[in-house]
């Protein structure tokens, strides 16, 4: 009997994996043909061809370049992308655990320089979601859960700083974005700033509309290097 039990038990787990697979591969195809959501498509893509290998790290950069880090997180990108180019880097991120990781990480390191603030369009406190590197300021907190966090307004940290030229601003704030690029077009900073890397987020309403947007307002002064929509794309100055 418990050898029958068993194997009906076998029987069942099996049929489960099989359906599990079958329906997610519906799910997918669902997302993407009927309801025309291109993310799942386009992260295929984006691994397919190693991105994050690649494309996020081939820039024309020097000693002299100057990179800014928005969304630091625990340094991966800052450090890869100094390694390489032995460039300046600025890193900002607002949470505090991980700003003091980028701080141990890079200590001794004169040409990396950490800030515990995120950069917008207006200086404000706001809680930050505790979800990793998906922490967000622009996350549904309405229990309040989280932790509170300050952001800069960008033109006033660029004034500061008396940065005239960013040769690479990396941005991947998990909705963020949205009010920080239309704060850095309009205030007239766009042009000093070489290439754009840009992470896009669809958690937010009107997410596809607002980067429609964005991107016209870049196509003014930048062009489109390459794009993997809502994973990641470079803006590159005209």
């Amino acid at each position: 009997m418990s050898t029958a039990n068993e194997q009906s038990r076998k029987r069942q787990n099996f049929f489960a994996r099989k359906y599990g697979k079958i329906s997610r591969k519906i799910k997918g195809f669902y997302r993407v043909w009927v309801l025309g959501d291109v993310f799942p498509r386009e992260v295929r893509r984006w691994f397919k061809d190693k991105g994050d290998e690649t494309l996020r790290l081939q820039y024309d950069l020097g000693p002299d370049s100057v990179v800014f880090d928005v969304g630091g997180y625990k340094g991966d990108f800052a450090e890869r992308i100094s390694g390489i180019y032995g460039c300046y880097v600025y890193i900002f991120e607002p949470s505090k655990d991980f700003y003091e990781i980028c701080l141990n990480r890079f200590q001794g390191n004169e040409k990396i320089r950490c800030f515990n603030f995120g950069l917008s369009d207006v200086d404000g406190s706001f809680i930050l979601s505790d979800d990793a590197d998906g922490s967000s300021v622009k996350q549904d907190n309405t229990d309040g859960q989280g932790t509170v966090v300050r952001v800069r307004r960008f033109s006033d940290v660029v004034r500061e700083l008396d940065v005239k030229k960013i040769d690479l601003i990396k941005i991947n704030i998990e909705g963020g974005e949205y009010d920080l690029l239309p704060h850095i077009i309009e205030e007239g900073l766009v042009g000093n700033i070489g290439n754009i890397q840009v992470q896009f987020h669809t958690f937010i309403k009107d997410a596809k509309r607002m980067r429609a947007r964005i991107i016209k307002m870049l196509e003014s002064t930048h062009k489109c290097d390459w794009c993997y929509v809502f994973v990641w794309e470079n803006w590159s100055l005209k």
